[in-house]
C-alpha cells in the first residue's frame, strides 16, 4: 500500500443510516457523518444500545448502511458487491477484539500468518519476515515460536495486535482491547496502540467504555441514542507515557 498524506482522510462517512426489520421498521442510526484522517487516535463512547456496534459493523465493511455513503483509504465502498468488501476489508482493516481469538493450536508466528496466507495463498520468506518485525514491534519478538497457552493475557493481546497490523491496515479498529484486562495490564496495550499511532502515523479507533483510555487518546467521540452527540478533542496532557 502506498505511503498516504498525513492530511488524507483515511474513513469519511456522509449520512449514513441503519434500520433493521421489514414488516416493523427500526432505525439505529440517524444520519451519522464520520471523518478520520491519518495518524488519529481517536475513542468511540457511549451508553449501551447508543449504536456503537452497529457503526462499528458498517466501518469495518461487515455490514452496509441503509442510506448514505462510507469512503475508507480513498475508495467508495458504499455499493461494492461482496467481493470487492473482502478485499477492501482484507487490505484495509485491521481487527482487535476484547477476546484475542488466537488460534490455540499455532505458534504466535504462525497466528500472525494467517492473514497473510488468506490474502496470498502462499507463505514466503518476505512475509515470515514481516510477521517476526510485527511480533517484535509489539515486544513479543523472542517468543514467535509459543503458543496462545504460553503467554499471559497482555501478551496474548499483543499477538492479536501484530496480527492486525501485520499487512499495514490504513485503520486499526479495535473493540474494547483492554476489556478483558487489569488496569496495569490494559495501560500496557493502550501504550503499544499508541506507540503504533505515533511511530507509524497509524489511524486508530477505539471502542470503549473505559473513560480513563478514552482520555488518553486524541479525540473522544461520544454515541447517544444512534446519533454522534460530541466529537471533542480529548483533555490536553492525558496521553500516557510509551515506553
Amino acid at each position: 500500500m502506498s505511503e498516504p498524506a498525513d492530511d488524507e482522510v483515511i474513513l469519511s462517512l456522509r449520512g449514513v443510516t441503519k434500520s433493521f426489520g421489514k414488516e416493523v421498521v427500526t432505525e439505529v442510526l440517524h444520519g451519522i457523518d464520520l471523518e478520520l484522517r491519518r495518524g488519529e487516535l481517536a475513542a468511540l463512547i457511549g451508553p449501551s444500545g447508543s449504536g456503537k456496534s452497529t457503526l462499528l459493523n458498517l466501518i469495518g465493511l461487515l455490514d452496509r448502511p441503509t442510506t448514505g455513503t462510507i469512503h475508507l483509504a480513498g475508495r467508495d465502498a458504499t455499493g461494492a458487491d461482496d467481493e470487492t468488501l473482502s478485499l477492501l476489508r482484507a487490505e484495509t482493516l485491521g481487527f482487535v477484539f476484547q477476546f484475542h481469538h488466537l488460534i490455540g493450536s499455532l505458534t504466535a508466528l504462525e497466528n500472525l500468518l494467517m492473514p497473510l496466507s488468506i490474502r496470498g495463498g502462499w507463505i514466503d520468506d518476505a512475509q515470515r519476515e514481516r510477521a517476526q518485525r510485527a511480533l517484535e514491534s509489539v515486544g513479543l519478538g523472542k517468543r514467535s515460536g509459543a503458543r496462545p497457552s504460553e503467554l499471559s493475557g497482555g501478551q496474548q493481546q499483543r499477538v492479536a495486535i501484530a496480527r492486525a497490523l501485520v499487512h499495514e491496515p490504513a485503520l486499526v479498529l479495535a473493540d474494547e482491547p483492554t476489556g478483558n484486562l487489569d488496569t496495569a495490564t490494559a495501560d500496557d496495550i493502550f501504550a503499544v496502540l499508541r506507540g503504533e499511532n505515533r511511530d507509524k502515523r497509524r489511524t486508530i479507533l477505539v471502542v470503549t467504555h473505559d473513560p480513563r483510555l478514552a482520555a488518553r487518546c486524541d479525540r473522544i467521540i461520544t454515541m447517544i441514542d444512534g446519533r454522534i452527540a460530541s466529537d471533542v478533542a480529548a483533555p490536553a496532557g492525558a496521553a500516557p507515557t510509551v515506553h
